[in-house]
């Protein structure tokens, strides 16, 4: 089923109904944003985008991105949602990669795309004549043809290697995860609103379905971004008396919405709904949220190869403070998700009994078609139907899963996750450094921050102030080290492979007041 078939019948049904709003003001009806997509859909055709085809989106949130997403399916095309924080060169890579031939940008990412993409690419820019006037082309009465194996959303993760990975999800598997979310997460109604702070390529944008389904608003802040103190009054405006907004956020989101409220003397009037994922939310601040906020908070967990539809939190587990076990279960990351079937395994892939630590594997109808044009990368991750996460946890015998261990050193920051290898490449293409390592440091700000060990050749230490330099001109501004610890030599095994948890344990000695 194409999703844009889901926004056509919403519209039908309920045509005057608010759809999309920026901040407060109402920026179209489900008439006028079925209109705008379908536009956007036949101007795409026109172009020669024929299903199948791949179109990215690289631009910070805003009401045009829905129209354009949604747009992108009426062709019948993939969507590629490419992060609005990435380095212009990364998109440009990510583009080339999925052979997309057009891009949706905004101001800002079309003038840094411009320069490092061929020609041959097509950047149209939301908030130009260019982009208003393909919305009125005459529409196509109805979205072009997908069935359930027919890919709609490519959406694109790293590796341990630093290489993206493509992962492909069907418009099967989108459905599996839209009505998972029903049964596991919240329940949605036409008169609730998605509140879009977090990034829109990402999770926040994945919960758009939920809420097109049920005619929904759909509720962009005007700054676009994260702001704890705008998000707190949009939502009570929004509200009107109750609460009726749902969004998404990750952990130090969470933390800065209850500190804002708590300043003001709120308890986050007018949410509904939080859906917490995207790093490790430590026990102390989500039982404070539930005291400041009430019982509004779910807990998700997934990964970009099975998006948001691992495991599930619900709101009555994270608010009890009556069961013997509910300091445990607010610890974990919740039960499998309907779709789903989750395990924890051995290395040679044997389910090991309760308690037991492991890898989680996960299979089930919300488990990505594979990573694209990468089949061995596929066979790989997905062996005998299951998926390998990579993440270490155990399940108790309640069936309550809980996560040990990131196997991959991925670091999550803020939210986002920053792949050691990529940035520690960068650092190696200084004339001067001899060898890079980056850990991440826990913070209770942002979760984990980046700090990068570095050994230099000898001919000198370069400045902090250099090396900030070259990163940001070759990865995304969030990725940089944090911090620098020049040191004479990597702690390594007999393999001659860097240890990493040694390089964590100086960062903790450092913090207890030891030394390097």
């Amino acid at each position: 089923m194409n999703p844009a078939e889901w926004l056509r019948r919403t519209a039908r049904r309920q045509p005057h109904a608010p759809a999309l709003y920026r901040g407060a003001t109402l920026a179209g009806t489900y008439a006028q944003f079925a209109r705008r997509a379908a536009g956007l859909g036949a101007a795409l055709a026109a172009q020669g985008v024929n299903p199948g085809d791949r179109v990215a989106l690289f631009m910070a949130n805003r009401t045009e991105y829905l129209e354009a997403l949604y747009g992108i399916w009426w062709a019948g095309a993939a969507a590629v949602p490419i992060n609005a924080k990435l380095h212009a060169r990364e998109a440009a890579w990510i583009v080339g990669d999925a052979g997309a031939g057009v891009v949706f940008a905004d101001a800002n990412s079309s003038a840094a795309l411009d320069p490092v993409l061929p020609d041959t690419v097509d950047i149209i820019a939301a908030d130009s004549p260019a982009f208003t006037g393909l919305r009125r082309t005459a529409p196509l009465d109805v979205p072009r043809s997908m069935d359930g194996t027919d890919m709609a959303w490519l959406f694109y993760t790293s590796g341990t290697t630093g290489t993206p990975k493509g992962v492909m999800m069907t418009c099967a598997n989108l459905a599996s995860m839209t009505l998972g979310y029903f049964v596991d997460v919240d329940e949605v109604t036409a008169d609730d609103a998605a509140l879009y702070a977090a990034p829109m390529s990402h999770g926040a944008g994945l919960y758009n379905f939920m809420h097109v389904l049920r005619g929904a608003a759909h509720v962009v802040p005007e700054s676009g971004g994260f702001d704890a103190g705008e998000i707190l009054a949009l939502a009570a405006e929004l509200g009107r008396g109750k609460d009726r907004v749902s969004m998404f956020a990750a952990p130090t989101m969470v933390r800065r919405l209850v500190e804002v409220a708590k300043a003001r003397g709120g308890t986050g009037e007018g949410i509904r709904t939080v859906v917490y994922a995207g790093g490790p939310m430590y026990e102390a601040d989500i039982v404070e949220a539930v005291r400041v906020m009430g019982p509004c908070f779910v807990q998700i967990y997934g990964q970009g190869e099975c998006p948001m539809g691992i495991a599930a939190l619900s709101r009555a587990d994270v608010a009890n403070r009556d069961h013997p076990n509910w300091r445990d279960r607010l610890r974990s990351v919740g039960t499998a998700q309907t779709p789903v079937r989750v395990s924890v395994i051995d290395g040679e892939g044997r389910e090991l009994p309760t308690g037991e630590v492991g890898e989680i594997a996960v299979r089930g109808a919300t488990v990505m078609a594979g990573y694209w044009n990468n089949p061995e990368a596929t066979a790989d991750t997905i062996r005998d139907g299951w998926l390998r996460t990579g993440d270490i946890g155990r399940l108790d015998e309640d069936g309550y899963l809980t996560l040990q261990d990131r196997a991959k050193d991925v670091i999550i920051s803020g939210g986002s996750n920053i792949y050691p290898r990529e940035v520690e490449e960068v650092l190696l293409s200084h004339p001067t450094v001899r060898e890079a390592s980056v850990v991440g440091r826990p913070d209770p700000e942002w979760g984990e921050v980046v700090v990068a060990f570095v050994v230099t050749d000898g001919g000198g230490t370069p400045e902090e102030a250099a090396l900030d330099a070259l990163c940001l001109d070759h990865i995304a501004r969030f990725k940089r080290p944090k911090s620098y610890r020049f040191v004479e030599a990597l702690p390594k095994n007999n393999y001659g492979k860097v240890l990493k948890t040694a390089l964590r344990a100086m960062l903790e000695n450092e913090q207890t007041g030891g030394a390097i």
